[in-house]
C-alpha cells in the first residue's frame, strides 16, 4: 500500500533499506535538483562534515547512505539516494533528505516529488510519495522528508521546509563546516613595483610610450609600369620638360653666333610686320 502523505505527516517503515527518488518535470528554465542527506546525531548536528552525502561526497564512510545520481525516465528527471538502516551507527538518530537547485528558486521547478521506496524489493510500488512545495517560492534549497528512529524502528516524515540561502545554508545549520573560499573569487591585479624613494606616488605612473614602428614595405610586387598610349613616344622618367616651342606659324629661334657682327639687325618678324 502507498502512503500519499502531506506535509507534517508520518508512517512507520517495515524496511530495512529505504530508496528516496526525487522526480521533477525537466522544461525550459526548470533547474536541475540535486539530492543530498544530512546524517545527524541526538543533538541534531551531524558530527563531522562526513556526515555529508552530496554530489561531491556521494557515499557514506559507512557505507550504509549513498546518491545513485540523476537519471532520465519517461515522465521527468529524477536523483535517488538510498539507505541501509540495517547497522546504521547507534549515534545516527535522523537521516534527511534534502535538496537543492543550484541557487535557483524552487518556484521554478516543476512537479517536485519524492517517493519512498523499500530498497529490498526491485519493481515494487513506492511505500509513500509526498509532493513537495515551497512556501515563498524564494526557497533554493529544501528539506523534503526525513527518516528518524522510534524504539527499534525507523519512521518516515514529510518535512518539505525550505531555506533561501540555499545548500550552504541548510548545511550550515546542521553543523557543516562549508569553505566558501573556493568560491569565484576576484582575479587580482598584478602589484605595482615598490616606489623608489624621491619618486611621488599619488598618481599611477604611465609608462613611456614608444614610436609607432615605420611602415613595413609591401611584401607583394609592384605592377609594371604602362606603356604610353599609342601614337605617342615613350616619355622617359626623371627627364626635364623640354623648353617651349614657339607658336605654330612663327620662324624657330636661332641660336646667337658667339661673335654677332655689329652692323647686324634682326628684322621685324611675324605676320604683323607685313607691309610695313
Amino acid at each position: 500500500m502507498t502512503h500519499a502523505m502531506l506535509k507534517g505527516a508520518n508512517v512507520p517503515l517495515d524496511a530495512t533499506a529505504v530508496r528516496a527518488v526525487l522526480r521533477w518535470t525537466p522544461g525550459q528554465g526548470v533547474p536541475a535538483v540535486d539530492a543530498s542527506a544530512l546524517l545527524l546525531g541526538a543533538d541534531g548536528k551531524v558530527r563531522s562534515d562526513e556526515d555529508f552525502v552530496f554530489y561531491n561526497q556521494p557515499r557514506h564512510p559507512s557505507g550504509k547512505v549513498w546518491r545513485l545520481g540523476q537519471k532520465r525516465v519517461s515522465d521527468g528527471m529524477t536523483d535517488t539516494l538510498q539507505a541501509d538502516l540495517t547497522g546504521m551507527p547507534q549515534e545516527i538518530t535522523r537521516i534527511l533528505f534534502t535538496a537543492s537547485a543550484d541557487e535557483v528558486a524552487f518556484e521554478q521547478v516543476q512537479a517536485l516529488r519524492m517517493f519512498v521506496y523499500d530498497a529490498t524489493a526491485e519493481g515494487a510500488e513506492p511505500l509513500a510519495h509526498f509532493d513537495i512545495k515551497p512556501e515563498t517560492g524564494a526557497e533554493t534549497a529544501m528539506i523534503c522528508g526525513e527518516l528518524y528512529r522510534r524504539g527499534d524502528g525507523w519512521r518516515l516524515r514529510a518535512v518539505g521546509e525550505g531555506y533561501s540561502n540555499g545548500l550552504v545554508g541548510l548545511a550550515t545549520d546542521f553543523g557543516i563546516s562549508v569553505d566558501e573560499s573556493a568560491a569565484a573569487e576576484p582575479a587580482q591585479a598584478p602589484s605595482a613595483p615598490p616606489a623608489t624613494s624621491g619618486t611621488d606616488t599619488s598618481a599611477p605612473t604611465v609608462p613611456a610610450a614608444h614610436p609607432a614602428p615605420a611602415p613595413a614595405a609591401p611584401s607583394f610586387p609592384l605592377p609594371p609600369q604602362q606603356p604610353p598610349s599609342y601614337g605617342y613616344p615613350p616619355q622617359p622618367a626623371a627627364q626635364p620638360a623640354p623648353p617651349s616651342q614657339p607658336a605654330y606659324g612663327y620662324p624657330q629661334p636661332v641660336a646667337a653666333t658667339a661673335h654677332p657682327e655689329p652692323e647686324f639687325r634682326l628684322p621685324p618678324q611675324g605676320p604683323q610686320f607685313i607691309g610695313r
